[in-house]
């Protein structure tokens, strides 16, 4: 399997630490609010990498943090804790925001989008001893500096290769540039401890060696990392927008406490926009899960509509682009249900060696660096050779493999969304080709209308009549 690795910028051959084993960690969301589609768009990919490490037979054991403290409205170390901003907002206690956000975002991921629940889903705050321990540790090799009224601080002049993920000129720097914070040594340091104001009492508040106060974003994730992997990983996931700070700061804490390479791979996600602009609520071009099926979308089109653009490439979301989506889907699933109505006609049949060459040929395409693109390309080719094929027992059966095979890798549903239809129903649609036969055309009506009053189309083709969902 061939990966595109941001630390040495080329696509090569994935090797794991431990034959056999993959080791993977994936940066959560921060559970201030209710998530958006931009939110969801690298868990989407990170969920099929997971799908087919696994189907090649690797035994993965994943880790996903849920950042419920530390993250900092901006990344200079400035500015209030997420958490607080949205309690503020919401007129709760940050407690109650995170736990509020954690459901959402778990129904979400696993209810809703299908996602694989990872081994370990930890959130920061329980934890924060481990955080501390680490910190500790850091400080003990000399890493750290207190910054009085503010925190403890990693001094990055400390590591001659501070900077190397995201390729950072740091002599080339700008002056101002993360260093909102007065008593900073150098530009790239960063806040491993904040401290609580002297003038009010935070929601969520530790006590440690250093004074009362709460972790800093990047630590969370190189503690629960080594906390539930170890100190070193194959594979570590994440948004572009992660790589010059979160990242960089999480390499260099982690490498600082084991002396040894974090990850040995870094993937990142480019993002989507929508309608071509930056989402932000200035635009007010924030859309939700809720929001596409309130406008009647089925949640895996918006599956198969991130899926249809590479990992590392920018997309763009419009409601357009979704329904073609949509309608891609729909033809997906009207193939699907063909498999629970029989011909006798068509080119030939549809063999088992032909769905185990296909799926060879998935597989090594997702191989190359998560080829989704090409992918949906091969699959749509093999429905389509579907449909044309004679729909005996074995054809369907080699069928029904591929499709479980398809959900397997792309966890889109497929075969569980396209149950067959009733007895009765069945029985109305003889009917109804005994009245057309019959001529008689107003009772063939009459039972097409009481079938699509159950969500059935029928059709007439060249071949005899085929029925589908009404979406």
């Amino acid at each position: 399997m061939k990966l595109h690795n941001t630390l040495t910028g080329t696509v090569g051959e994935f090797t794991p630490l431990e034959d056999g084993k993959v080791k993977l960690y994936t940066c959560g969301l921060t559970v201030y609010s209710q998530p958006h589609i931009g939110n969801w768009l690298g868990y989407i990919y990170w969920d099929v990498l997971v799908r087919v490490l696994k189907y090649k037979g690797y035994e993965v054991e994943r880790t996903q943090n849920i950042t419920d403290v530390g993250h900092l409205v901006s990344d200079d170390d400035s500015g209030e804790d997420k958490m607080e901003k949205g309690a503020r907002k919401e007129g709760l206690t940050a407690w109650d925001v995170a736990k509020k956000y954690s459901e959402v975002t778990q129904h979400e991921a696993y209810d809703l989008l299908g996602l694989i629940r990872p081994d370990h889903l930890v959130t920061a705050t329980s934890c924060i001893d481990q955080q501390i321990a680490f910190a500790k540790e850091l400080e003990g090799k000399g890493y750290l500096y207190k910054i009085d009224g503010d925190g403890m601080y990693f001094d990055t002049s400390k590591l001659s290769d501070y900077g190397k993920l995201a390729k950072l000129d740091i002599d080339g720097l700008q002056a101002g540039a993360r260093v909102s914070v007065e008593g900073k040594h150098h530009p790239t340091d960063f806040a491993v401890w904040k401290f609580s104001p002297t003038d009010a009492k935070r929601d969520m508040e530790w006590e440690s060696p250093w004074g009362t106060g709460f972790p800093g974003w990047h630590l969370e994730c190189s503690v629960i990392a080594r906390e539930t992997l170890g100190d070193q990983i194959d594979i570590h996931t994440g948004g572009i927008d992660h790589i010059p700070v979160h990242h960089t700061n999480e390499i260099a804490q982690t490498e600082s406490v084991t002396g040894k390479p974090f990850s040995k791979v870094w993937l990142h996600n480019n993002h989507i926009k929508v309608d071509g602009q930056k989402i932000s609520k200035s635009l007010g071009n924030i859309y939700t899960l809720e929001d596409i099926q309130s406008r009647g979308f089925d949640i895996m089109a918006f599956k198969l509509m991130a899926l249809s653009k590479h990992y590392r490439t920018e997309g763009n979301f419009t409601w357009e682009i979704l329904e073609a989506a949509q309608n891609r889907l729909n033809n997906w699933k009207n193939i699907a249900v063909l498999r629970h109505q029989q011909s006798n006609t068509g080119d030939g049949p549809f063999t088992n060696s032909y769905v185990e060459c296909r799926k060879q040929v998935l597989l090594e395409t997702l191989g190359i660096d998560l080829n989704t693109v090409a992918v949906l390309h091969e699959v749509e080719a093999v429905l389509n050779d579907f449909a044309a094929a004679v729909r005996d027992e074995a054809s369907i059966n080699n069928f029904v493999d591929f499709l479980q095979f398809v959900d397997e890798i792309l966890g889109l549903n497929i075969l569980d969304s396209t149950p067959d239809i009733n007895d009765g129903q069945k029985r109305l649609i003889i009917e109804r080709q005994q009245a057309r036969d019959a001529k008689d055309w107003q009772k063939s009506d009459e039972l097409r209308n009481t079938l699509e009053q159950d969500g059935i189309e029928v059709l007439d083709t060249p071949t005899g009549t085929v029925w589908h969902y009404i979406k």
